[in-house]
């Protein structure tokens, strides 16, 4: 292959990986300039100057030392004979700089390694600029992309990479890493996907590690959730609706308050829509999950009986030490259906509401063990007095009742009977009140 040919060939290359990074053509030369000259000062460590250049016109790369022109010995490549010198500039004179050409091909590899290196980190660097301008202002809102590649493990770069899909966005390849992915989600090359756009760094921050992309997208984040709201329902996107706040496991199950500013406006059937459409849209992006609308309340007490839906509460009974707690009582049958799977209903409420709560089954008796327990120890002492003095006079008119005659046995067992009967009632009279 002829010299030509070559330059040619190393031209077209840097054409054609502009073209493919989408780097501007005097970006990349000079990028490759840069890395080309701090190759030759590795190789050449005891010269003093350097020209690298890559010339659009003749297409060609020139690599040169600046060496002073002597009239005798040069001691260095600093340093050139006059004679020699005039080979390469016939009007130079004593004390000229005359450009002396290099071969880069008699470079050494760990040089020319070296500066593939610095190249590919170049392009890399440029890549993340070019991105974060692309998507900075896409920051918070959702988009829509094609899944290019499913990176499976034999592929993965690392942990972090394994089961991510890559998905294009505008002109770009972003990573939609598997922990920004729903349990449920399963992609093959070709679908959509919807995404959520989280993050765009476009600083180092000291002291933390680089982020491995500019940009990063997700589904898991609660925010995906918001917008999808604000995509499917126009009264939540007009701001007659609103959104109080949002709990999510992702995949699994989320709750949403929402209130009206406008009391014409259902906030709940707002967000459902007519036959369910509203509500089904925003399940079709979301695998499986499953989502509680929750009425948000200025009221704590239904606020908190609301938030524990789909199980429905007969009661709550709030701390008096500590006003953030609460006892929530819900009908026995419905305990394991307020608790959910794995404790993920209760979980949801409590972060939703901000309260701690103690759900606990509604039976019988379960409201006056509980006031019981709240009473002044003043009024607890009274009562023990009362049953104590009631236990007594019933003991007594026992030992009476036995030393009566035989004659009178039947009648007074009968008596005995019905007085403790009474005494029975009376006792659960007092203990209900």
């Amino acid at each position: 292959m002829s010299k030509d040919q070559n330059e040619l060939n190393f031209y077209d290359a840097l054409e054609a990986l502009s073209e493919l990074n989408s780097m501007p053509m005097d970006t990349l030369i000079e990028k490759i300039e840069q890395g080309v000259l701090k190759t030759v000062e590795k190789e050449y460590p005891d010269c003093d100057d350097f020209t690298v250049k890559i010339d659009k016109e003749s297409r060609q790369l020139s690599v040169c030392v600046l060496r002073t022109v002597v009239d005798d010995e040069p001691i260095d490549l600093n340093e050139i004979n006059i004679d020699e010198a005039r080979t390469i500039d016939p009007k130079c004179v004593l004390g000229d700089r005359v450009p002396y050409p290099l071969d880069p091909k008699k470079f050494k590899r760990g040089a020319v390694s070296q500066a593939k290196q610095l190249l590919h980190s170049d392009i890399r660097e440029h890549e993340k600029e070019r991105i974060l301008a692309d998507y900075k202002d896409m920051l918070g809102e959702l988009m829509t992309g094609e899944v290019t590649r499913v990176i499976g493990d034999e592929s993965a770069r690392g942990d972090f990479e394994r089961g991510a899909v890559k998905v294009k966005l505008r002109r770009n390849e972003l990573t939609l890493f598997r922990n920004d992915q729903l349990p449920g989600d399963r992609f093959k090359v070709g679908d959509l996907v919807c995404v959520y756009v989280s993050e765009a760094v476009d600083k180092k921050i000291p002291g933390k590690k680089p982020p491995k992309v500019p940009v990063k997208i997700s589904r898991a984040n609660k925010e995906f959730l918001r917008r999808l709201f604000e995509r499917e329902v126009p009264e939540i996107y007009n701001g007659e609706v609103v959104i109080q706040g949002i709990v999510r496991e992702p995949g699994v199950r989320s709750k949403v308050a929402v209130y009206s500013t406008d009391k014409d406006i259902d906030p709940i059937g707002a967000c459902i829509g007519p036959h369910n459409s509203r509500m089904d849209n925003i399940l079709k992006e979301l695998s499986g999950e499953k989502i509680d609308l929750i009425p948000y309340s200025e009221d704590r007490e239904k606020f908190i009986a609301s938030a524990i839906s789909p199980a429905q509460v007969t009661r709550v009974i709030f701390s008096e030490e500590n006003e953030r707690s609460c006892v929530v009582y819900v009908p026995e049958n419905q305990l394991s259906l307020a608790i959910g799977k794995g404790g993920i209903n209760a979980n949801l409420a409590v972060r939703l509401t901000g309260c701690r709560l103690d759900i606990k089954p509604n039976t019988p008796g379960a409201f006056a063990a509980d006031a019981k327990d709240e009473k002044p120890e003043e009024e607890k002492d009274t009562e023990e007095n009362t049953l104590s003095v009631e236990t007594a006079e019933a003991a007594e008119q026992a030992q009476t009742e036995e030393a009566a005659p035989e004659a009178e046995t039947a009648p007074a067992e009968e008596s005995a009977s019905d007085a403790e009967e009474a005494a029975d009632a009376d006792d659960r009279g007092d203990l209900t009140d």
